[in-house]
């Protein structure tokens, strides 16, 4: 795997930026920009399940199986993928699933004179990475705008 970065600056709080990141409704907004059916079921709270889902071609949700690992309010969250959801099935072993298990993606935001440096961090496999690379910047640039 190969950890990739990303990094915007926001004109807004770092509490305001967090909730607009996170909240259900705004999250499905910005990430559009991976998927337009792009959303999650589950917390954030530190140690539960969260499923990161879309739909397929046939309509079916797909997605990743995640735990969040650690979430301190308007600082720090921290993912990691453990499995993928494929056919309405948790997959958490096998060969589909030993490339990624364990990825973290995590996102770090910094007060900075009322703006908030948002920073991503994400372990990814090597097939993924162009698409992470066209696609967070989109995302980011998304969420700037619908928080600023």
């Amino acid at each position: 795997m190969k950890t990739l970065h990303f990094e915007i600056k926001i004109n807004a709080p770092t509490s305001k930026v967090y909730q607009t990141m996170l909240d259900k409704n705004t999250f499905e907004e910005w990430t559009a920009e991976f998927s337009p059916t792009s959303r999650y079921k589950g917390s954030w709270d530190k140690g539960s399940k969260i499923l990161f889902l879309s739909d397929d071609a046939d309509g079916k949700a797909c997605g990743m199986v995640s735990r969040i690992n650690e979430n301190r309010a308007n600082e720090f969250v921290s993912i990691e993928h453990t499995g993928i959801l494929e056919d309405g099935e948790e997959i958490i072993v096998g060969e589909k699933v030993d490339a990624f298990a364990g990825a973290l993606e995590e996102y770090t935001f910094i007060s900075e004179n009322g703006t908030t440096i948002l920073k991503i961090r994400m372990d990814s496999a090597p097939e993924w990475e162009d698409y992470f690379k066209e696609s967070w910047p989109r995302a980011l640039s998304k969420l700037k705008e619908i928080t600023e």
